[in-house]
């Protein structure tokens, strides 16, 4: 099982990027998917997350109304468009299936630990 997530970028405040997350050797039907960024010297934080039916979608407050995932299971592919882009948002993008995702909240096992390499979004401010 893994997920590649990719898209991120250098861009100034205000700006937007869209990243991908990719499954390989899985597919994403019938399995919610989430978003997670770290920050420099910071624990790595739930930001977003699509259940398996892509009807329910969670947002932490800070990305509220800037961020929208979605996915793509014909492509099997998960989507985070994120416009608005704010210094605070600079960080590396993980993503991973399998966690409780609600519209209030989302967690992933404390066992899981395939990340990945993620993908590096720098906003400039």
């Amino acid at each position: 099982v893994q997920l590649q997530a990719s898209g991120g970028g250098y861009v100034q405040t205000g700006g937007s990027l869209r990243l991908s997350c990719v499954a390989s050797g899985f597919t994403f039907d019938y399995r919610s998917v989430g978003w997670w960024r770290q920050a420099p010297g910071k624990g790595r934080e739930g930001i977003s997350c699509v259940d398996y039916s892509g009807e329910t979608t969670y947002y932490i407050d800070s990305v509220k109304g800037r961020f929208t995932i979605s996915r793509d299971d014909a492509k099997n592919t998960v989507y985070l468009q994120m416009n608005s882009l704010k210094p605070a948002d600079t960080a590396v993008y993980f993503c991973a299936p399998d966690l409780l995702c609600t519209s209030t909240t989302m967690r992933i096992s404390d066992i899981y630990d395939d990340w990945g390499q993620g993908t590096q979004v720098t906003v400039s401010s």
